[in-house]
C-alpha cells in the first residue's frame, strides 16, 4: 500500500498544509499592523477591537478546522480506509458503476456528518457571537437537507454518467466526460438563479420607486439593456450586504441582497450595480466560465493519464486499479496543479474587479463607490490589513485599499 504514489500524495498534502499555515502566520502578523491611511476613519476604537477579535475567531477556527481535516485525510491514507470502504463493496456487488456510486455515496454522507459540527459553530458561535447570524435552526437543517438533496440529485447524476462513460470507454473516456461536466456547467451558469436559488432563497423583483428609476436610468445611459432586477432576502440567514451577476444572454439578471439595500444610498447601490454591469460589459463572467473549462478540460486529460493504472488505487489500499479509488487519489495528486490553478484564477478575478471599479468610475461615480466599498467592508468587520503573500494566493478581490487607491487615481 505504502507505494511511491502513497508518498507522493502525502507530500503533497504536507506541503499544502504548510503553506496554507505560513500564509496564515503572515496574515496574523499583518492584521495587527497600523490602519492605512485611506482607510483610516472606518472603524472607531471600540469597533476597530470587535473586527480584530472577529479576525482571530475565525482565523483560530480556519486553524483548527484545517489541522483537523489535514489529520483524518492523512489517518484514512494510513491505515488504507479508502481501499478497505471499496473492497467491501466489491466482495458484495460486481458492477462497477454501482460501487462508484455507493462509495461516493458513503465519502458523500461522512463528510456531511463530520462537517456539521463545524458548520454549527461557524453559524451558531462566531457569526452569532458578533451580530451576523440571522440563520434559525430550522433555516439552518432545512438548508441541509435541501444540500444532500441537491447533491445526491445533481452530483449522483454527474457521477452515474461520469462512471457509465468509463464502464463503456475505459481510458478514452475523458474526452466524453468533460463535454458532459462543461454542457452541465454553461447550463448552470445560466440558470443558477432561476433553478438552484429558489429552493434556498426568495427573489422578488425590484418594485418601482426611487431606487428602480435610478437603475433605470443607469443602464440606460451604460446602454446595457436589463429586464431583470431582483432582491434577495439575504437577511434570513446573515446580516451582510451583497449584490451579485447571474446568467448568460437573455438569462442575466443582476440580484440586489435587501441588506445592501437597507445599509447604503441609492447613488452607492446604483454604482454597486455599476460595477456588477462593468463585469458584463468586460464579459468577465463568459472568461472565467472559459477559464473554468479550459482548467477542466486539463485535469480531465491527466486524469486519463494515469486512469489505467493500479499504482493510485493500491496507494489508497486497493488490490487493482479501481475507477473510485483512482479518482480520489487523482484529486490528491492535482493538489499542487489546483494550488497554482487558483492563484492564477485569483490573481484574473482581482484583475476583473479593478476593470468593473473602472468601470463605475469612468461614469461619474467614484467617491459614491469608495463610500460603498467602506460602508460594506465596515459592516462586515472585514480585515483591513491582510498580507500580501495570502492576498496573491487566496484573494479573488482586491483588499479595499488597493481599491480605493486604484479608484482616487482615476478621479484626480
Amino acid at each position: 500500500m505504502y507505494n511511491e504514489v502513497f508518498w507522493l500524495i502525502i507530500v503533497f498534502l504536507s506541503v499544502e498544509f504548510l503553506v496554507s499555515q505560513v500564509l496564515a502566520w503572515l496574515n496574523r502578523k499583518a492584521a495587527l499592523s497600523k490602519i492605512p491611511e485611506e482607510v483610516s476613519g472606518l472603524y472607531d476604537e471600540r469597533e476597530y477591537m470587535r473586527q480584530q477579535n472577529y479576525f482571530k475567531a475565525n482565523d483560530k477556527f480556519a486553524f483548527y478546522t484545517d489541522s483537523f481535516n489535514f489529520l483524518l485525510i492523512v489517518g484514512l491514507l494510513s491505515f488504507g480506509v479508502f481501499g478497505w470502504v471499496c473492497r467491501m463493496l466489491s466482495d458484495y456487488i460486481e458492477s462497477e458503476t454501482v460501487v462508484t456510486m455507493l462509495f461516493f455515496g458513503i465519502l458523500f454522507i461522512a463528510n456531511e456528518i463530520i462537517s456539521l459540527p463545524f458548520s454549527i459553530y461557524s453559524v451558531f458561535v462566531i457569526e452569532e457571537k458578533f451580530g451576523f447570524n440571522k440563520t434559525t435552526p430550522a433555516t439552518f437543517v432545512s438548508d441541509k437537507l435541501k444540500g444532500l438533496l441537491l447533491g445526491v440529485v445533481i452530483g449522483g447524476g454527474l457521477l452515474f454518467l461520469i462512471t457509465s462513460l468509463y464502464s463503456w470507454l475505459q481510458s478514452s473516456f475523458w474526452l466524453a466526460a468533460f463535454v458532459v461536466v462543461a454542457v452541465f456547467s454553461v447550463l448552470l451558469n445560466m440558470f443558477y438563479s432561476t433553478w438552484i436559488v429558489p429552493l434556498f432563497n426568495k427573489q422578488e423583483p425590484l418594485p418601482k420607486g426611487e431606487l428602480r428609476s435610478a437603475i433605470e436610468q443607469f443602464c440606460e445611459k451604460a446602454g446595457f439593456k436589463l429586464d431583470n432586477i431582483y432582491v434577495i432576502d439575504g437577511s434570513k440567514r446573515s446580516s451582510k450586504a451583497n449584490a451579485y451577476f447571474s446568467g448568460l444572454g437573455r438569462k442575466k439578471r443582476i440580484v440586489l441582497y435587501d441588506t445592501l439595500i437597507d445599509e447604503l444610498s441609492t447613488d452607492e447601490i446604483v454604482v454597486v450595480l455599476a460595477h456588477e454591469i462593468g463585469h458584463y460589459k468586460h464579459k468577465h463572467t463568459r472568461q472565467m466560465l472559459l477559464s473554468s473549462l479550459l482548467n477542466m478540460f486539463v485535469l480531465f486529460y491527466l486524469y486519463s493519464l494515469l486512469s489505467a493504472s493500479p499504482l493510485p488505487s493500491e496507494a489508497l489500499g486497493g488490490e487493482r486499479a479501481l475507477f473510485p479509488l483512482s479518482l480520489v487519489a487523482f484529486s490528491m495528486l492535482y493538489t499542487p496543479v489546483g494550488m497554482l490553478t487558483g492563484v492564477l484564477l485569483n490573481y484574473v478575478s482581482r484583475k476583473n474587479e479593478y476593470q468593473a471599479d473602472s468601470f463605475a468610475v469612468s461614469y461619474g461615480y467614484g467617491l459614491p463607490l469608495i463610500d460603498a466599498l467602506k460602508k460594506i467592508s465596515a459592516n462586515a468587520l472585514c480585515n483591513l490589513t491582510p498580507a500580501k503573500e495570502f492576498v496573491f494566493v487566496y484573494y479573488s478581490h482586491p483588499t479595499l485599499v488597493q481599491r480605493i487607491d486604484n479608484i482616487k487615481r482615476q478621479i484626480k
